[in-house]
């Protein structure tokens, strides 16, 4: 029987799974995630809204070997040139783990794929809807890989162009994310960056205005 109430314990729940997601860097080398699980995350991220029912999100499972260190090449290019553009703050990044492609149990590219015309929902925006849908199966698959006691990266240290060549894209196809899963020794007790010093995040208070965005 199909129930569309919640009870107290769901909603409890949920707010916990979203508190407790991290943006994983550290994975246990060697390890596997079961295809039903894998199958699961997907189906989550394939349940994601989309703006004018567009589903503009193609999922690209990395399985070979080779692919996958070519596909860490052009990662480590790019953070590379993070790097010179830090200034003082790059020796500190350098020292950062901003990816876990070699040790993650599943690589997954998430692409997003050419414009199908929809008008439907972003004439204004058109680029900018298909980008926030693709975010929300991004998302989706976040929370599914947390419940199912995996860990997850959004890796995005790559040329859009680089990879969608790599990965054999047709033409106005982009690279949206690198999505390393797989199970981990231990989640962060808070967000990699907060915890290693980066950057702190915000506050509620901070980003929450009534009506207007506010005086300086």
């Amino acid at each position: 029987m199909t129930t569309h109430h919640f009870s107290e314990t769901d909603r409890e729940v949920l707010y916990h799974v979203i508190r407790e997601r991290r943006d994983m860097r550290h994975f246990i080398a060697g390890s596997k995630v079961d295809d039903a699980v894998l199958t699961r995350i997907l189906d989550a991220a394939h349940a994601a809204p989309s703006v004018g029912l567009m589903q503009p999100w193609r999922f690209i499972q990395i399985t070979q070997t080779d692919l996958r260190h070519r596909v860490a090449a052009l990662v480590e290019q790019e953070r590379i040139q993070t790097a010179r553009q830090l200034g003082e703050r790059e020796a500190e990044f350098l020292r950062l783990k901003v990816e876990g492609l070699h040790e993650c149990a599943a690589l997954i590219a998430v692409v997003q794929a050419p414009d199908d015309g929809t008008v439907f929902g972003r004439r204004t925006m058109p680029e900018e809807m298909a980008l926030c849908s693709t975010a929300c199966a991004i998302q989706n698959m976040w929370l599914a890989s947390r419940v199912e006691n995996l860990g997850m990266g959004w890796v995005s240290f790559f040329d859009p162009e680089a990879l969608a060549n790599l990965l054999a894209c047709p033409e106005g196809a982009k690279p949206i994310a690198l999505l390393c899963i797989g199970p981990v020794h231990a989640f962060y007790e808070r967000p990699m960056l907060q915890q290693e010093g980066w950057r702190q995040g915000r506050e509620l208070q901070e980003c929450l205005f009534e009506n207007r965005w506010p005086e300086p």
